[in-house]
């Protein structure tokens, strides 16, 4: 069971999308698992022939549980997600206490309807073969009454999620900011020049800009790309910013864009775009909320102008963006009206001081004004 968030302790494996004797690819989507965030589509790393399966859909298991093992092409064996060589396997246990699940199965569908309504499925009686819980089931629960106030007003799963993890920063991890206003007015105007010639659904967007900006300045602030561990900080070889997403019934994920330095801008916009449509459909891949090495956060389209972020851990550093508004600006001894947009960092002080910081923002300004390297 891969871990999925900085406080995530166990996941409820819900289907297995390979069996016994299939062969998988690196990268495959081999399982969909449950947490507080979701259903997570689940990879494997390594490319091989199932050989078993060793948990039960249903079943709710601490992050680190062997889920299945593999056997690729030497006689050596390699780990999926969770797996462990083949061997007599022990009764998984539950958190609850209980061993295997005794009630009926919930179906995948059933499953995702129930998230996407809100619905707890453990507090649903199946109707299906041997108590199984169907989409039936969760279309009548979902048109029952409303709970009372008190009841609804009940903190969600994925709100408990954030609120144990941003507890966790604010407690572990010595915060400090800096933050600065940069003109847009050259990457703007390079921006609609490009635009022009793209259809509607080819066009890059500004924030899409701020990523790459974000992405490339790191390659030379190398602390900032990184995640706190028991030894300290590790550098991190592959600069994959996570952004934060806001999803339709609440909450908020921040799945990472993989070696989002690399991407030009035109691959970068389809990657986001794909992104936010699998974060509020139910679709993220485990690698993409287990490997962000840095975040950048934006309330810009909610009319906000400055956001000052709290580090999701264990990274050591978030980037926020306002919305661009348009304000006075000193450019040739004249003052213009100017598109600016204020950048914030929230760093860790265990990596790197206000010195350091402040050149990385800097570097994230000076970038923006040559638009056409991004």
């Amino acid at each position: 069971m891969p871990i999925l968030g900085a406080d995530m302790e166990a996941g409820t494996l819900v289907a297995w999308r390979v069996a016994p004797g299939d062969r998988v690819e690196r990268g495959a989507i081999v399982a969909e698992v449950e947490t507080e965030k979701g259903i997570i589509e689940i990879e494997v790393f390594t490319a091989g022939t199932i050989e078993r399966l060793l948990v039960e859909p249903g079943a709710k298991v601490p992050v680190g549980t062997p889920l299945a093992t593999i056997r690729d092409e030497q006689p050596a064996m390699r780990e999926a997600p969770g797996v462990a060589p083949p061997s007599p396997a022990p009764p998984i246990p539950r958190l609850d206490g209980a061993t295997a699940p005794s009630r009926g199965r919930v179906s995948p569908a059933a499953r995702r309807r129930a998230h996407d309504l809100g619905i707890d499925v453990p507090a649903l009686a199946g109707t299906g073969p041997s108590g199984a819980v169907t989409l039936d089931d969760v279309e009548r629960a979902a048109a029952a009454p409303a709970p009372a106030p008190s009841e609804a007003a009940a903190m969600s799963p994925m709100r408990r999620a954030i609120a144990a993890a941003m507890g966790r920063s604010k407690r572990e991890i010595p915060h400090f900011y800096l933050d600065t206003t940069i003109s847009l007015r050259t990457a703007l105007g390079w921006l609609e020049r490009a635009n022009a010639s793209c259809s509607v659904t080819d066009r890059v967007l500004p924030g899409v800009l701020l990523v790459k900006a974000v992405a490339l300045a790191l390659r030379a602030f190398p602390e900032l790309n990184a995640r706190w561990s028991d030894r300290g900080p590790l550098p991190l070889p592959a600069i994959n910013v996570g952004v934060a997403i806001s999803l339709r019934d609440g909450g908020l994920v921040a799945p990472a864009i993989q070696e989002t330095d690399r991407l030009p801008l035109p691959d970068l916009m389809r990657r986001f775009r794909d992104l936010v449509a699998r974060a509020r459909s139910g679709g993220l891949r485990s690698s993409e909320l287990s490997e962000s090495t840095i975040t950048v956060t934006s309330l810009g389209e909610q009319g906000v102008e400055r956001v000052t972020g709290v580090i999701f851990p264990p990274q050591v550093a978030i980037v926020g963006f306002g919305r661009i508004v348009e304000r006075p600006w000193v450019a040739g001894g004249a003052v213009v009206p100017t598109p600016v947009v204020t950048v914030t960092l929230a760093a860790d002080h265990r990596v790197t001081d206000g010195h350091r910081a402040a050149r990385f923002l800097v570097a994230v300004e000076q970038l923006l004004q040559k638009p056409e390297d991004l």
